[in-house]
């Protein structure tokens, strides 16, 4: 009889693992409203931070406006109109010969103070790199506007000894200004201006993340509520309506702040920065054509090509080839009356001021010198001085107020966003804690 065969001992149960435990426990209704809960969460977390760092981009934004291209754009504009100034009025003294005007002299010195406070500002707010890279317009502006009041001031000395030496000069000067100082100012104006825009278009921008954010949010609170109601058989979680209420305040929030900002920042474009620019090119073509009315003066006999560039400017004003002038533009796109105002006394002003330039080149075509030099250059009330600096004064004043135009819709939209940040982490908080509080009262019922 063989022995009877004895089966090995069975292997002991093996107790489930930890994923199996958590796979199994999230099949059950505690644990899907667990993970349910996790996802909310996160969520609320995620919509919080993420809402809350575009919002501050706008804000930030809006702070770079308020705080360095819009003045830097202006440091710019003023750059250039001063330095324009500056050689227009130093011509104009070189042309009263060895005494020249006291007033005049002030101007220039006050006009080359202010360029050079401007180019401090502008290099202030750069980058070394930015300002020593080759090419850079501040790296020609900081170089050669030494050179430039150099030669004005040897100029001016050969002058007041009646030295014909001093043309040379003062001609050599103005054409530094214009082959270089001034290219260099208008490329400064032109980046600072495009920088500008850009801070203009990331504040006022539409605002797609925060839009998607706040309904992500949203869909997943009601998504979230249904579940519990078919899990539990209850109409309504407070803990979760809380969590939907500030998701959706959040979201209007949001949406009233960045809408009110696009509107601000829009303003801020069409009835500030876009007219200053306008207002600001057609005050540089004014200085240019005083620049080129005394240049030419300085030239004695030889400075056609001035005249040809003074013609030239004038058409751009005035209009030419059935085309619309700089100064109607102007007075069409003025902000207000009071802008408006200012820019028809520039444009009657200029009115007049043609009239004298023909006087001037009548008188110096013919042999008369002197008279033209003291019809462009002297103090009365009805000469060229002073009918450039009305037109001068209209466009600055007409300038002044579109700039603070600008300025008011910008400070508009940064009140907009105050607070903006703070309350979308807050309300983020409250729909995460609101997302926990619900869902809690739900999983004690099955302890």
């Amino acid at each position: 009889m063989s022995a009877p065969v004895i089966a090995p001992p069975a292997d002991p149960p093996r107790k489930p693992g930890r994923v199996t435990e958590l796979n199994e426990l999230a099949r059950t209704t505690p644990g899907l409203l667990t993970v349910l809960t996790v996802v909310l969460v996160a969520v609320g977390a995620l919509v919080g931070v993420f809402t809350a760092i575009s919002v501050q981009a706008r804000a930030t934004a809006l702070d770079d406006l308020t705080t360095r291209s819009g003045p830097l754009s202006v440091a710019a504009q003023e750059i250039y109109r001063s330095l324009s100034d500056a050689d227009a009025t130093a011509t104009s003294a070189f042309l009263a010969g060895g005494e020249e005007p006291a007033d005049q002299r002030s101007r220039y010195e006050t006009d080359i103070a202010q360029a050079e406070n401007a180019v401090a500002v502008a290099v202030a707010a750069r980058e070394p790199a930015d300002i020593t890279a080759e090419g850079s317009p501040l790296a020609t502006l900081s170089a050669q506007l030494s050179v430039y009041t150099g030669l004005i001031e040897t100029a001016r000395a050969n002058n007041h000894q009646g030295l014909p030496v001093g043309a040379a000069y003062q001609r050599e000067a103005s054409n530094l200004m214009r082959t270089q100082l001034l290219p260099a100012a208008e490329e400064l104006y032109r980046g600072e201006t495009a920088q500008l825009a850009a801070d203009q278009d990331a504040a006022g921008g539409f605002p797609f993340l925060e839009l998607l954010l706040g309904v992500i949010a949203l869909a997943v609170l009601i998504i979230a509520q249904v579940f519990v109601r078919r899990a539990t058989n209850r109409v309504f979680n407070v803990g979760l309506v809380v969590a939907t209420v500030a998701a959706l305040i959040s979201l209007l929030w949001t949406m009233v702040a960045t809408f009110g900002v696009m509107t601000n920042v829009d303003q801020s474009r069409e009835s500030g920065s876009a007219k200053v620019d306008h207002l600001a090119q057609t005050r540089i073509a004014t200085l240019t054509a005083r620049a080129d009315e005394t240049l030419t003066l300085v030239a004695r006999g030889s400075g056609a090509q001035f005249e040809e560039d003074y013609v030239e400017v004038a058409g751009e004003l005035d209009g030419k080839d059935g085309s619309t002038g700089r100064l109607d533009l102007a007075s069409a796109d003025a902000i207000n009356d009071e802008a408006r105002g200012h820019i028809e006394d520039a444009r009657q002003a200029w009115d007049q001021w043609s009239e004298v330039h023909q006087q001037i080149r009548a008188a110096d075509d013919g042999g008369q010198y002197t008279e033209a030099v003291q019809l462009a250059i002297g103090p009365a009330e009805d000469g060229a001085t002073a009918r450039f600096d009305e037109v001068d004064k209209g466009l600055s004043e007409a300038i002044a107020l579109t700039t603070q135009s600008f300025d008011d819709e910008v400070s508009q939209a940064s009140n907009a966003v105050t607070g903006t940040v703070i309350g979308v982490v807050l309300l983020a908080a409250i729909m995460a804690a609101g997302s926990v509080a619900g869902i809690w009262q739900r999983l004690k019922e099955y302890r």
